[in-house]
């Protein structure tokens, strides 16, 4: 299946005042985006005057939060407005860059996956990384694969690219980071879904420079692997039975 044109990228956004005109641009210029939907997640600096110049761009779309709820409600939020046959999340920010689209989507269009992880942690280079942020995220994941008996190398990833109707059938509640974690969990437990792992590039920006993730957030995963894979009703986690939406034989 052809990816030009035919991905929806989702960017959740919260005072990115400084990046977001760029980013969106980077975005913009890739062939293989069909439609950016942007949620503003009531940003206080001047990120909605910025997203105001975007708003007569043909191929973006912008919603906003009257409250700041996190970047897993503004995902959310997002999801129903997809329409093209893929999926992705972009950061808007320069941490994740749009040039690993193509490895990261051909698993999709070549119809070997229905969810593919970019990973920062499989010897892809870039700058170096903050030791205790690099090793924390791979605890956060080790953790997760215990649970989930799926074998990532990055769980926390930004860059998860869906097959539309994939992401679509989730039924996800998550408001903040956790939202990283209920994905995982949820697409584990499906146990029929084929997810893939491929590298990525990764430049970590500081927190001096808007960075927003902290240690609570790290513990507030480590509640919520435990929350959805081991508490939580499986039954709620899909709209539909898998079989009906991959369209193919799942045994």
């Amino acid at each position: 299946m052809d990816t030009d044109g035919n991905l929806s990228v989702i960017i959740p956004v919260f005072n990115e005042a400084d990046t977001i005109e760029t980013v969106i641009g980077r975005v913009q210029a890739r062939p293989e985006t069909g439609e950016i939907i942007i949620v503003d997640d009531a940003s206080t600096d001047d990120t909605r005057e910025h997203l105001k110049k975007l708003a007569v761009e043909p191929d973006i779309k912008i919603l906003y939060q009257e409250t700041n709820q996190g970047k897993g409600a503004a995902v959310i939020r997002a999801i129903p407005e997809a329409t093209r046959d893929f999926v992705i999340i972009q950061d808007a920010d320069f941490e994740y860059t749009p040039e690993d689209w193509p490895v990261i989507l051909k698993p999709l269009a070549d119809g070997k996956a229905d969810v593919v992880y970019g990973s920062r942690f499989m010897g892809t280079p870039g700058m170096a990384r903050f030791f205790g942020h690099e090793m924390g995220n791979k605890f956060l994941t080790f953790v997760s694969n215990v649970f989930s008996d799926l074998h990532l190398s990055d769980m926390e990833t930004c860059y998860k690219a869906f097959r539309r109707e994939v992401m679509q059938n989730l039924n996800l509640e998550s408001k903040r980071f956790g939202i990283e974690v209920e994905f995982t969990a949820k697409l584990a437990r499906a146990r029929i879904l084929r997810i893939w792992n491929v590298p990525i590039s990764y430049n970590p920006r500081s927190f001096n420079a808007g960075k927003k993730i902290t240690w609570k957030d790290g513990v507030s995963a480590l509640y919520h692997i435990i929350k959805y894979n081991v508490f939580a009703d499986s039954a709620k986690f899909y709209k539909t039975p898998w079989p009906e939406v991959l369209g193919r034989d799942t045994r």
